[in-house]
């Protein structure tokens, strides 16, 4: 049976953004300028408890305002509440860890 997208509000310079998880199409969405623009961050599991954190993209005229660490955010939390194991193939994930060192984050990352 497939799940609904689980989504999650998130404030950004007081403007509710939200994090949508379409767990059929392996994505984190985040519609922007109403539903016309989409923040995404695609994944795709390599194994049974691996997922491999592929890509991230930000439409240009919204780049720079923080959007991507919330996708990348709500795919490492998935990560660790799944209890999966991530590559980091995208480098804006692997910038986000960096930046953001939590130990539940490490224990679910292939180094």
């Amino acid at each position: 049976m497939a799940q609904a997208a689980q989504t999650s509000p998130v404030d950004v310079n007081n403007s509710q953004i939200r994090v949508e998880h379409d767990k059929k199409r392996r994505q984190f969405v985040i519609r922007l300028n109403g539903s016309h623009d989409r923040a995404v961050l695609l994944y795709a599991y390599v194994g049974k408890k691996t997922v491999d954190l592929q890509h991230t993209e930000v439409p240009d005229a919204y780049r720079g305002r923080g959007i991507a660490k919330h996708l990348a955010k709500a795919a490492m939390d998935f990560v660790v509440e799944e209890d999966l194991k991530a590559h980091l193939t995208c480098w804006y994930i692997q910038k986000y860890v960096k930046e953001n060192p939590q130990p539940q984050y490490f224990e679910h990352i292939y180094q």
